[in-house]
């Protein structure tokens, strides 16, 4: 959705920071992240495995809580949301998604039971991702691993959520299913103004379905720029090598080997779906704040 268009802001981050206890002890999954999705727009995460996409997403439907910062949807700070009023509202679809054991009718329709209302027609949120009606009385554990993780987008379909969070959906489809799915999610972007949030290693994915992309490294947000400038001008160093293959390790700074630019991309504030990165701030300050404009 062009800058300018009507909506809002779907998703805010505000200087958010997340921290894991493990075995080898503390580990930082994001820092002082900042940023604003627009509504109705497609943000695309990449970035090397370990640098917080996930996390990222799980913080917007309360999944998990930020250790500090916040994180507003439709203005509302995540944790004044009722959590179920929040998950129907932000759908989060993982990438191997955890069904119920039964058939796949029961799993498609397990929203709408929860709910206390019965899901009419519930084939034709199977027809949607791409899965024939005949499978839903089929037990759901004989599905394979790409028709399991079509599935779990149909049943966050159910909710008519107006966030998507998905993560890695498409990574065990075959191609000409991935093109179908990418279809069917621009579709919902354009009829009911659905934003999406979309974790994937997949750059040319990410090249196609993106409205805006942002790229994590070691918990930091490096870089957030419109799709096609991101992946043609991208204005980060980092970015550049991430870019050409030469993937960031989890513990390597987000700054390493940038010079004066630091980790921050533009600088300060950059966006998905305004007029672009603003410049100042400091970028090694806050890891950089991404800005989406009502898109």
């Amino acid at each position: 959705m062009p800058a300018g268009s009507p909506g809002g802001v779907a998703v805010r981050f505000e200087h958010v920071s997340k921290t894991f206890a493990t075995a080898r002890g503390s580990v930082a999954a994001l820092r002082d992240v900042s940023g604003e999705v627009a509504a109705g727009t497609v943000l695309t995460l990449v970035g090397p495995s370990g640098s917080g996409k996930s996390t990222l997403l799980s913080l917007v439907n309360l999944m998990v809580a930020p250790d500090e910062g916040r994180v507003r949807v439709f203005g509302r700070e995540v944790r004044d949301w009722d959590p179920p009023a929040l998950r129907r509202t932000a759908a989060l679809v993982f990438q191997r998604p955890a069904l119920i054991p039964g058939s796949v009718r029961e799993n498609v329709s397990l929203a709408a039971r929860l709910q206390g209302r019965a899901l009419d027609h519930p084939e034709r949120f199977l027809q949607a991702v791409g899965l024939p009606g005949e499978l839903l009385d089929r037990d759901a554990r004989e599905l394979s691993g790409g028709q399991m993780q079509r599935l779990g987008l149909a049943r966050a379909l159910v909710l008519e959520p107006r966030i998507l969070l998905l993560d890695e959906v498409t990574s065990a489809l075959d191609p000409s299913t991935v093109r179908e799915v990418e279809t069917f999610i621009a579709d919902l972007c354009r009829r009911r103004g659905v934003t999406v949030l979309w974790v994937t290693h997949d750059l040319d994915q990410a090249r196609r379905v993106g409205d805006w992309t942002w790229l994590l490294a070691a918990g930091r947000l490096v870089e957030a720029r419109p799709t096609g400038d991101f992946f043609a001008r991208p204005e980060n160093p980092l970015t550049v090598r991430f870019l050409k293959g030469e993937l960031v390790a989890p513990g390597e700074p987000a700054g390493a080997g940038m010079g004066e630019r630091g980790a921050g991309g533009a600088g300060g504030e950059a966006g998905t779906g305004g007029a672009g990165a603003d410049a100042g701030g400091d970028p090694a300050d806050g890891g950089g704040n991404a800005r989406a404009q009502p898109d």
